[in-house]
């Protein structure tokens, strides 16, 4: 396929009803834009507020070293070029929705939006070229591999492969009637993805070619999944619930967990194992059991997760949300910005 940077019309989505009930569920943080409260929190930084707004609705974060990205509703995309304490804005795709958000290890990234365009940026969020995905099925969640490929995963277990950035892709769809919510590659060879129904694939020739790995107990709709290898990995979905698996998701364990607030991230660090979530939720795994990390009681989801090179966390949510937690076993309470 030809280079369709250039290229900006919007194309019709061919969602079907049941299609079309996942997805509103799997965005819900989105649709639900007018009926979160207004935060009234303290700690307001002069810089954060020049560039987060009450207005903005996070959905995703990735990091370099030399940078953190934020994407969120309307097209914005914040850009910290000091593990967070400073935050630059712009609006990249006007109008249109940054799903997801993923960094590249040549130090780039790649952003999806709502209407299927994929847009990369090879200087640290400055420029970004934007790319018309060849496909009619609604793409939910973009992730680069290893060796520089980009993909994307979504309707009809539907995956696009583009191993030359963009000028071409491969298409593969995996023959259920599922949407696929999460995809991540684990090293160069391993590969998985989660979605509707509880579906697991996973691939071990670097996404050439994906097969059935398992499935969740009782249908679990995965809204976020991690893998920290091929056989040990992490889901989290609706009612707080996160399974564990060690066997490559052939057998599945729920761990405790303190709330039934939804879960919408995982991220692994130096210090743990988190998950974000509604009601300005994080959670700290501790063996087979989650606990609760102090933050402002806010009526508000967290969707996006990342940590600085100090391993404090970065995480941020609907209503311009953005915290700052010290992971430490001393840990201060979270510092939160949100703005007008």
């Amino acid at each position: 396929m030809n280079d369709k940077r250039l290229s900006y019309g919007r194309r019709p989505f061919a969602l079907n009803g049941r299609a079309r009930s996942t997805l509103c569920t799997l965005l819900l943080p989105c649709a639900l834009v007018g009926c979160e409260a207004d935060l009234n929190l303290a700690g307001v930084a002069k810089e954060a507020a020049q560039a987060s707004h009450r207005t903005d609705f996070y959905q995703a974060m990735a990091s370099t070293p030399q940078a953190t990205l934020l994407a969120g509703n309307s097209g914005v995309m914040l850009v910290s070029r000091d593990q967070g304490q400073s935050w630059s804005r712009q609006v990249i795709a006007d109008g249109r929705s940054l799903i997801d958000l993923d960094a590249c290890a040549d130090g780039s990234f790649i952003a999806l939006s709502f209407d299927n365009h994929l847009w990369h940026s090879s200087d640290l969020g400055l420029t970004w070229s934007e790319f018309v995905l060849p496909t009619e099925e609604q793409m939910l969640t973009a992730a680069c591999a290893p060796n520089g490929s980009w993909w994307v995963a979504g309707g009809l277990t539907t995956l696009l492969g583009s191993h030359d950035q963009g000028a071409n892709w491969t298409e593969n769809s995996l023959g259920e009637d599922a949407m696929l919510t999460n995809l991540q590659f684990i090293d160069d060879e391993h590969a998985v993805a989660t979605g509707e129904f509880g579906l697991l694939f996973a691939s071990q020739d670097g996404g050439a070619h994906w097969q059935l790995a398992g499935t969740l107990p009782d249908e679990f709709y995965p809204y976020a999944s991690y893998f920290r290898s091929p056989e040990e990995g992490w889901v989290g979905g609706l009612n707080g619930f996160i399974y564990h698996t060690t066997d490559a998701g052939q057998s599945w364990q729920r761990q405790s967990t303190p709330s039934s607030a939804p879960i919408f991230g995982f991220l692994a660090s130096d210090n743990g194992l988190f998950a974000v979530g509604d009601h300005s939720s994080v959670l700290q795994l501790a063996g087979e059991q989650w606990q609760t990390l102090p933050t402002p009681d806010a009526p508000v989801y967290l969707r996006a997760i990342t940590a600085d090179t100090a391993q404090r966390l970065i995480v941020a949510g609907g209503r311009g949300l953005l915290l700052t937690l010290d992971t430490a076993p001393s840990a201060m309470p979270a510092v939160a910005t949100t703005t007008d």
